[in-house]
């Protein structure tokens, strides 16, 4: 980098620093409409501020270290887990051919694999989740998307009801990336909202083709309504399966069950 290049950098960053403290929080969105660079600069730009302790990157841009507000639930987990949410997401993409169309679920691991969508062409999402539509409309413009109606749960940015599960009934999708919230040995897949466990079966119901995604922390987590047995989707991809629980919940399904494809994805 050249020295004006780096020095209009540390210009441009300390004047995003200076709209944080007046605002709280601010947007990718902001800093390229204010400053006229691209959004991979802006992302870049509060990366590096990040990094250097000066404020608290959130997905779509950052909130102040000073100052009080309230984000979304995802927000507050999206550094939660990383390396094995993008290792989850690397060995889901196998499953997803040119062309596809795909539901994908709320959560941080279908953002992480929202994120390597654009190594594939003509790719139509479907989602309830505003998170995951906000991203795929600024950084994946070759990405189409097709949200869903509904409610929307606060704090939480996804939308649900019968709005939402009805829109489901009327579509076909070629895969449905799921994200549990739990999972509970000889229970299945929970959540602990019940409105979405609805969306997430439904979800499942309209696509040829179903993969639960979670990282090894959802064994055992709470879960209170559930919305999937473990025999009823095709592919289950964790970082590890502890204790070998899903491996034995698998050996002891009858020879006439359907058993699931487990990938262990590697970091």
């Amino acid at each position: 980098m050249s020295s004006a290049i780096k020095a209009f950098a540390e210009e441009r960053r300390s004047a995003i620093m200076d709209m944080l403290e007046r605002n709280t929080s601010i947007q990718v969105a902001d800093i390229v409409q204010a400053f006229g660079v691209s959004s991979v600069t802006a992302r870049a730009d509060l990366d590096a501020l990040a990094s250097a302790g000066k404020l608290r990157r959130t997905h779509g841009g950052a909130v102040s270290l000073h100052k009080t507000l309230t984000v979304s639930v995802q927000d507050q987990r999206v550094n939660v887990n990383v390396a094995a949410k993008q290792a989850i997401a690397r060995a889901a993409l196998n499953l997803v051919h040119d062309g596809d169309t795909l539901f994908v679920d709320s959560g941080t691991t279908a953002l992480e694999f929202v994120r390597m969508l654009s190594s594939r062409s003509n790719i139509t999402v479907i989602t309830a989740d505003i998170t995951i539509a906000d991203f795929i409309d600024d950084s994946l413009p070759s990405v189409d998307v097709v949200m869903l109606g509904g409610t929307l749960r606060k704090g939480h940015r996804y939308l649900y009801g019968p709005l939402a599960t009805s829109a489901l009934d009327t579509l076909h999708t070629d895969l449905a990336i799921i994200c549990p919230g739990a999972y509970v040995h000889e229970r299945g897949f929970m959540t602990d909202f019940a409105q979405m466990a609805e969306v997430k079966a439904a979800a499942m119901a309209s696509a040829s083709t179903s993969a639960v995604l979670m990282d090894a922390s959802k064994f055992g987590a709470r879960g209170t309504y559930r919305f999937a047995e473990l025999n009823a989707v095709d592919y289950i991809v964790v970082d590890q399966d502890p204790e070998q629980r899903l491996a034995q919940t698998f050996d002891a399904l009858g020879p006439t069950e359907v058993k699931p494809n487990l990938l262990i994805a590697t970091e």
